[in-house]
């Protein structure tokens, strides 16, 4: 009898294993999306109200499990499903004519605390939530075609809109883990990504963000590296190593030749973003005084006196005070800029780690030049 009891009980065993096996690939199986099984999409269709057999399907945010399908009836209504993991944040397809998130209209959805699902359009003001107000939009969707199904682990965007052609960039965004919308405005996103998509072969380009976020990066490093980094180092080689003539005088112009050229840059880069953070207009208005006051020091040195000329004396005063107001400028400007992107703190210490070396190293080189004048 023991042989019998123990071979019956290895067989139950077994036999639960392989259940457990086979229900786990079902829950997988349900949980996952992809445009090589239907088995996900069949099952949440007969709750969409359009046709979802024949769409187009392109892996469109590879890291984030965004899956896009849509299609084009004969009578020019365009129909998109776009599935993702349902992460308890919303998710958002926009249509953009040139890549950049501002500007552009959003289909977003989230399911509430009930497990209701909301889907709604938004027009893209800007990144702030009153920017980005609900039911305003430059597509014309079809009415009582959008919504949001919350099946197996994955939220399911399903709308149409009427077009002769959709924009040829798609802006995907997951917004903050349980972060509650207010009134409906779409607070800003966790993550984004931007493709462009070819809607005749259904290829798209991989998501990356890479317009205006590429932009704002641009900006930050340019206008950073050229007024905050460079100018304030070019300052220390003109006050502190003029007993190595004329080593001091060209490092000096070459120094603040490359970063008026870099900020300039920066600042022209700045122009093009569509910014309507807090404290965005304050940080232009900074960024074009330091502009102003670069030229009037490129100016200054085209007009510089002689040594021997008796105005010499007050073209020094305006061209250290001018440049070390504008160098001031420039290092408030750089935290503010730190902060309306929304940059890591890590950024903002290292910047702080070099003003704090700058500012130890001018004063040790402060006390030497003073004890060498005595």
């Amino acid at each position: 009898m023991k042989p019998r009891s123990c071979s019956s009980s290895m067989s139950r065993a077994l036999l639960l294993l392989l259940l457990f096996c086979f229900c786990s690939s079902v829950a997988r199986s349900q949980a996952t999306d992809s445009c090589t099984s239907t088995t996900s999409l069949a099952a949440v269709s007969r709750l969409i109200p359009f046709a979802t057999s024949n769409l187009t399907c392109f892996d469109a945010w590879t890291s984030q499990g965004f899956i896009v399908r849509y299609g084009k009836s004969a009578q020019g209504t365009w129909s998109f499903v776009l599935s993702a993991p349902d992460q308890g944040a919303y998710v958002s397809v926009g249509f953009s004519a040139d890549g950049a998130m501002v500007g552009s209209s959003a289909v977003a959805g989230w399911t509430t605390g009930s497990g209701v699902g909301v889907a709604k359009q938004y027009r893209l003001g800007g990144t702030r939530p009153a920017s980005c107000p609900p039911d305003q939009g430059s597509l014309t969707l079809v009415p009582g075609t959008t919504l949001l199904v919350a099946q197996s682990s994955r939220l399911y965007l399903a709308f149409q809109f009427t077009a002769p052609q959709p924009t040829p960039y798609l802006i995907y965004a997951v917004g903050p883990s349980g972060a509650q919308l207010s009134g409906n405005y779409l607070v800003r996103h966790r993550s984004y990504a931007a493709a462009a998509v070819n809607y005749a072969t259904g290829v798209a380009s991989s998501a990356g963000g890479a317009s205006s976020f590429d932009k704002k990066k641009w900006h930050g490093a340019t206008a950073g590296l050229g007024w905050g980094v460079l100018m304030p180092i070019g300052i220390a080689l003109a006050r502190y190593f003029k007993r190595h003539d004329p080593f001091w005088f060209y490092a000096h112009i070459s120094v603040q030749g490359v970063g008026f050229v870099l900020g300039t840059a920066g600042v022209v880069a700045g122009f093009k973003l569509d910014d309507d953070e807090p404290g965005a207009d304050s940080h232009q208005a900074l960024g074009i005084t330091i502009l102003v006051c670069g030229c009037l020091q490129v100016m200054a040195f085209l007009a510089r006196p002689d040594k021997g000329s008796k105005v010499r004396r007050y073209w020094n005063w305006y061209h250290h005070y001018v440049g070390r107001a504008a160098v001031a400028f420039a290092v408030a400007n750089v935290f503010l800029g730190l902060s309306i992107a929304h940059e890591a703190a890590a950024l903002s210490a290292l910047y702080g780690i070099f003003l704090a070396v700058w500012v130890v190293a001018s004063v040790v080189l402060e006390v030497r030049l003073w004890r060498s004048a005595r």
